[in-house]
């Protein structure tokens, strides 16, 4: 698996998602995953699988030190008094003494900036997280993070796929020398029925869904996430790295973004969003 060397964080390139999965999902396919090739695996405190996560990963076989792993701290965890006990409990949840990355999962007013990412850092000096980053925040808030962290940030994890422009936010992590980790790859649903994706597909042998994989990874420093629980999509989506797509297809393929593009954005959590120039 290739990897993306972000701030020292060596983050593969195609990761396993497991938002909105179940424990028994988490339990039957995590396994067959990392089996298959998968060595990056990203859950969250607030997805309530932790546990599964953890247990799946020990029912692998795989070792531990062979899997990237990352959690997100939860809105309500981020005030001083909760934010290190959140992030000890999701460690017995995962069967762990660290996971590889820890983020904050979304903007929060409620707790000051500069406390989160205070708390962020304690916790990585614990050795509790190897590496830190954040997720769904803008370009303003990016800038914030970055000075106020005294320790450098891997990664912003954001919604990215062909109908949501993020060239802003791509451009800004590259500045800061952070990779950007995309999710909602698949545009719930949306990609494997775009035209344009299956007809460049066609020309590689390949699925629409590969297509738009392979479109986000083939960007600098992108990583992608996947998702799903069936077995037969695993080698799907892992066969992406024997083929490339033309500086003419990723053109046509950014072509597909659209005002209307994003998905996630909910209120009481997302921020201003920046908009495409």
């Amino acid at each position: 698996m290739k990897t993306v060397n972000a701030n020292g964080a060596h983050i593969p390139q195609l990761g396993f998602g497991t938002f909105r999965m179940p424990e028994n999902d988490v339990l039957s396919i995590l396994p067959k995953a990392l089996q298959a090739g998968f060595t990056h695996v990203d859950t969250a405190q607030i997805y309530e699988n932790e546990a599964a996560v953890g247990e799946a990963i020990q029912r692998s076989g795989m070792a531990r030190e062979n899997i990237f792993l990352t959690t997100k701290v939860w809105v309500a965890n981020y005030a001083k008094a909760a934010f290190a006990a959140s992030v000890e409990e999701s460690l017995r949840k995962l069967r762990t003494d660290h996971v590889d990355l820890l983020l904050l999962h979304w903007p929060n007013n409620a707790v000051p900036l500069d406390v989160q990412i205070a708390e962020l850092n304690a916790v990585r000096e614990r050795g509790l997280t190897r590496h830190i980053g954040i997720s769904n925040f803008n370009t303003a808030l990016m800038a914030e993070a970055v000075r106020l962290s005294p320790a450098p940030l891997a990664t912003n994890q954001v919604e990215y796929h062909p109908f949501l422009d993020q060239t802003k936010v791509r451009e800004a992590a590259e500045t800061y020398g952070m990779a950007l980790t995309a999710y909602f790859a698949m545009a719930d649903g949306k990609v494997p029925a775009e035209p344009v994706l299956k007809e460049i597909g066609a020309a590689h042998g390949k699925s629409a869904a590969q297509v738009a994989l392979r479109w986000l990874i083939q960007q600098p420093d992108v990583v992608a996430l996947t998702k799903t629980v069936t077995e037969a999509r695993l080698a799907e989506n892992l066969g992406i790295f024997d083929f490339s797509l033309t500086a003419d297809e990723m053109m046509r393929i950014h072509a597909l973004a659209r005002a209307n593009g994003r998905i996630v954005s909910p209120d009481g959590l997302a921020p201003a969003w920046d908009v495409a120039a």
